[in-house]
C-alpha cells in the first residue's frame, strides 16, 4: 500500500487563522488531501522520552482531535495499543480507519472534544497536540480573548476533566506560553505542571494535568 505523504500544499491553508476552529474547514481539507498526513508541532520521535515518563504502555489513551497525524500509529507500533482516536471530522475518521486497519486494537470515533461520548472516569491519559490551539484561533487580542472562545475551550477542558480516571493525566503539547494558556486549564480537580521542549529552535510547551 502506498504510504501517505506529508501535507505541504499551501492552497489548503485557511484564509484566516480562525478557520482552523471550524468543522467546515477540516472537512474540506481532508477531502482535498485524502492521502496525506499532517503533524502539529512535534512527532512521536520528538515526544517519546517525555511521554514515556508520564504513561504506561497499557494505559487507555484518548487522542483528542486526532486528525491524520502519525502520532497514534507511531505510538501503537511502540507498544501503546489502547488508543481511542476522536475527531469531529467524519471524513478523516473514515480515512484513518482504512489507513490503520493493520493496527486493530485502537479505535477511530467521530466525536467532538467538547461533547465526548465516553463514560466519566474511564481514561488514563488524554493527549492533545494542537486541538485546543485550533479552538483558540480567532481574530481577537490574545491578551483579552473573547468570552465565546473561552467558553468553547472550557467545554473541551471540562470534558477531559470528566472522563479522566483518578490519577489520570491530560497532556497538552502546544506553542502557547503559560501566561496565555494556563488560565484555560485551572481546575480544582487536578494539579498543573509545565515542561518546555526546545530542539534548538522554537519553544514548545507541555502542560501536564494530573487528577487528584
Amino acid at each position: 500500500m502506498e504510504q501517505p505523504t506529508a501535507s505541504t500544499d499551501l492552497a489548503v491553508l485557511p484564509e484566516k487563522n480562525a478557520g482552523y476552529g471550524t468543522l467546515e474547514y477540516w472537512q474540506q481539507r481532508y477531502t482535498q488531501e485524502p492521502d496525506t498526513v499532517f503533524d502539529w508541532f512535534k512527532t512521536y520521535a520528538d515526544l517519546k522520552p517525555l511521554l514515556g515518563q508520564h504513561m504506561r504502555k497499557d494505559a487507555l489513551i484518548l487522542m483528542l482531535g486526532c486528525g491524520n497525524s502519525t502520532l497514534s500509529g507511531d505510538m501503537y507500533d511502540d507498544g501503546y495499543e489502547s488508543i481511542v482516536n476522536v475527531d469531529y471530522s467524519d471524513v478523516v475518521i473514515a480515512q484513518m480507519r482504512q489507513r490503520c486497519q493493520h493496527q486493530p486494537h485502537m479505535t477511530w470515533e467521530v466525536m467532538d472534544v467538547r461533547a465526548l461520548a465516553l463514560a466519566s472516569g474511564t481514561v488514563d491519559v488524554a493527549l492533545d497536540k494542537g486541538t485546543l490551539d485550533a479552538l483558540m484561533c480567532e481574530q481577537g487580542d490574545v491578551w483579552d480573548p473573547s468570552p465565546e472562545m473561552c467558553a468553547n475551550v472550557a467545554r473541551a477542558v471540562d470534558e477531559v476533566d470528566r472522563v479522566l480516571a483518578p490519577a489520570g493525566k491530560f497532556i497538552w503539547i502546544t506553542f502557547g506560553q503559560p501566561h496565555f494558556r494556563r488560565r484555560h486549564l485551572e481546575r480544582a480537580s487536578w494539579s498543573i505542571a509545565v515542561e518546555r521542549l526546545n530542539d534548538g529552535g522554537f519553544d514548545y510547551f507541555v502542560y501536564i494535568m494530573t487528577k487528584h
